[in-house]
């Protein structure tokens, strides 16, 4: 009987070992979804702002656009990637806008480095992968593109 109550609790024991695991992944999936949906509505409308706009609109879409940097860098924490460890769900959604920085910070006139040194050092790391640095357009191609806009925007 003890060894069947022994048999029994290991097997139970390692079944709701394994309902915990596949609980802290579900929650993990589902912030790091939150994440990539946070990146995805905030930071693209925002960053736009900053080179589409001028006066106090650029002003408030600077100090946004910095804010949300900010929230990503607590998020972030001392970890090297939003994954832990490796890239993830939230480092690929968020590495895409690092190649737009040099626009958003040259044609709004602030530095993100200065603002927010973790999400630059993080953007560093990333793009010291290959998978990462092969597939991001130059910096200043994308300004050049930017700068295109403007012109048939009637900005510049």
């Amino acid at each position: 009987m003890t060894k069947l109550r022994n048999r029994v609790g290991n097997q139970a024991c390692r079944s709701l070992g394994a309902a915990v695991s596949q609980d802290s992944t579900r929650i993990m999936r589902s912030q790091a979804r939150f994440w990539v949906d946070f990146i995805d509505k905030k930071l693209y409308d925002t960053g736009r702002r900053t080179w589409t706009t001028t006066g106090e609109d650029q002003l408030t879409a600077k100090k946004e656009f910095i804010e949300i940097l900010k929230v990503l860098e607590e998020q972030l924490g001392d970890k090297p990637f939003f994954g832990g460890e490796s890239l993830g769900a939230v480092d690929v959604s968020l590495i895409g806008y690092y190649c737009w920085f040099y626009s958003f910070e040259t044609l709004g006139n602030f530095s993100i480095g200065a603002e927010c040194p973790k999400i630059i050092e993080w953007a560093e790391r990333c793009s010291n992968k290959e998978s990462v640095s092969k597939s991001l357009p130059d910096s200043k191609k994308v300004f050049g593109f930017v700068q295109e806009l403007r012109k048939k925007s009637g900005l510049e």
